[in-house]
């Protein structure tokens, strides 16, 4: 018996990443997943791993019909959707604040906030006809709630989601919805430069992680494990966290 038996989930930004990660947990754990992301390549390569539980529905997170077709699919397919993941995410590289473009910006909150209030208005609907509740899980960041000079706007689109999370949790848990986020720390996945705004060296991977209390940085496991035991039945009763997976670094 999985964790997830029985269960169907969403996942944006499933080709790669986290995203992958996720959906790749949630399937072992008993899930069907739709898997979801605007590159087919990566999507169909995270789909491969287990194709009888993962399905792959190409889709842009700041379009609306987009959102609709994805809803579509996934009750074509399964007759309801009872996770959602909030993963698709986008950043640009960490520099001088005056130095961030308006496309830039726009684009940070385009799909970091945009994306979310358009998949919780496509999502939440069918939830509360359905009456048997269900879980919404946003990706947000660690610099949500601690964040550094470089990446100022990033972090705050990620504010915006660990405020929204809360919201979202007051408003609709007298329908049994729970709503979450989880606040990953940097992981090694080729974005170590993007995030840090110094080059991916042994010294410089020591120096930022000299400030993490459990001495290394993230991984898409930590993340997807999270991910795994919030959309499950051990979480019933929580909901509105902002959970920091992050080996201490916010403390």
């Amino acid at each position: 018996m999985g964790r997830l038996d029985g269960k169907v989930a969403i996942v944006t930004g499933a080709g790669s990443g986290f995203g992958a990660a996720i959906a790749q947990a949630y399937a072992t754990e008993g899930a069907k997943v739709l898997v979801c992301d605007i590159n087919a390549l990566g999507g169909e390569q995270t789909v491969s791993s287990n194709p009888s539980s993962l399905s792959f529905h190409k889709m842009d997170v700041t379009s609306a019909a987009d959102w609709k077709s994805t809803m579509d699919a996934a009750m074509q397919k399964w007759g309801k959707v009872d996770i959602l993941v909030n993963n698709a995410g986008t950043s640009y590289r960490n520099k001088p604040t005056l130095e961030v473009t308006e496309e830039e910006f726009d684009k940070v909150f385009e799909v970091n906030v945009k994306g979310v209030f358009l998949g919780c208005n496509a999502w939440v609907p069918q939830a509360v006809e359905r009456k048997e509740g269900g879980v919404i899980i946003n990706i947000a960041s660690v610099g949500a709630t601690r964040p550094r000079p470089g990446l100022v706007w990033y972090n705050a689109s990620k504010g915006a989601v660990w405020n929204a999370t809360k919201g979202l949790a007051a408003e609709y848990g007298p329908h049994q919805i729970r709503v979450v986020s989880i606040c990953p720390l940097v992981t090694g996945t080729g974005l170590f430069s993007h995030f840090t705004g110094v080059e991916d060296t042994p010294e410089n991977r020591q120096k930022f992680t000299s400030n993490v209390p459990m001495g290394r940085i993230g991984n898409v496991e930590d993340v997807a494990g999270a991910c795994v035991f919030m959309a499950s039945k051990e979480a019933g009763f929580i909901t509105g966290v902002n959970l920091e997976v992050d080996g201490g670094r916010c403390i």
